[in-house]
């Protein structure tokens, strides 16, 4: 079995796998500050709660975007399961080739998902993952990433609403029953969801057309995914494992140990 990490912006996920299969999977929140002692006793309390037994564990993986939790989340898997971890980043196997001007900006976690996705569905492909920022990465049909736009994610727009108006309340984000609002709390669901439906769709449109690429396959992965996949025909696939799948998918071609 291995561990595999994902330190995101707001969650830090952990996905456990038998081979191919995602045995289990947790989160915790990435922006608290945290010892590596810390760390450790609460990620072998959280496996062991999910009925695995931590020798059975030989190997890790992490890919992060927050570079402050690194050293003690590194230090708490050497300490407590006693495994080296596998840090994606520059000099890593992913079979992709990153043709971007400055490959060594392009996060941790975007390269998981564009190998996941390239590896389970193909190329051409565009990966959308609904995140904190809402990112879109292109994969070539001969395994070339090159082209990512980078956009506000659906939480951060929801948060700018409330924070930074006096009168608009905090709010669940979800479809209302109507783009038609009559009230504050839907007028504003509905602008966060319609408004990045239409975003989303606009620019599936535009890197089809100007990569010319009209048959390219969509996919999408992310907490608020799901929301956004279900009221669009132009996302084929929503795959919620994609990044944790990339991140197995790397260290099996970067470790001996399967």
């Amino acid at each position: 079995m291995i561990l595999v990490i994902d330190v995101g912006n707001t969650n830090i996920t952990y996905g456990v796998y038998d081979g191919e299969e995602l045995v289990a999977s947790f989160r915790m929140m990435s922006k608290f500050e945290r010892t590596s002692d810390e760390f450790g006793i609460m990620i072998k309390d959280l496996i062991k709660t999910n009925g695995i037994e931590l020798e059975n564990i030989h190997g890790a993986i992490i890919a992060s975007v927050v570079p402050k939790v690194m050293h003690a989340l590194t230090g708490a898997i050497t300490k407590y399961l006693n495994i080296k971890p596998i840090i994606v980043g520059p000099g890593t196997k992913t079979g992709i080739k990153i043709t971007t001007e400055n490959p060594r900006e392009i996060g941790a976690d975007r390269i998981v998902d564009v190998v996941a996705a390239f590896e389970k569905y193909g190329g051409p492909v565009l990966v959308i993952d609904f995140g904190t920022a809402t990112t879109y990465d292109l994969v070539t049909a001969d395994g070339c990433f090159g082209v990512g736009i980078t956009a506000p994610g659906i939480k951060i727009s929801a948060k700018a609403l409330w924070t930074d108006t006096a009168k608009l309340p905090e709010i669940e984000i979800k479809k209302p029953a109507s783009i038609l609002a009559s009230e504050t709390i839907s007028s504003m669901q509905a602008g966060l969801m319609y408004g990045q439906i239409g975003a989303t769709e606009y620019i599936i449109r535009e890197v089809k057309k100007q990569a010319g690429l009209p048959n390219c396959k969509v996919v999408s992965t992310g907490g608020l995914g799901r929301l956004v996949s279900e009221e669009t025909e132009m996302i084929d696939i929503y795959d919620p494992a994609l990044t944790l799948d990339g991140l197995r998918i790397i260290y099996s071609k970067n470790s001996k140990k399967l």
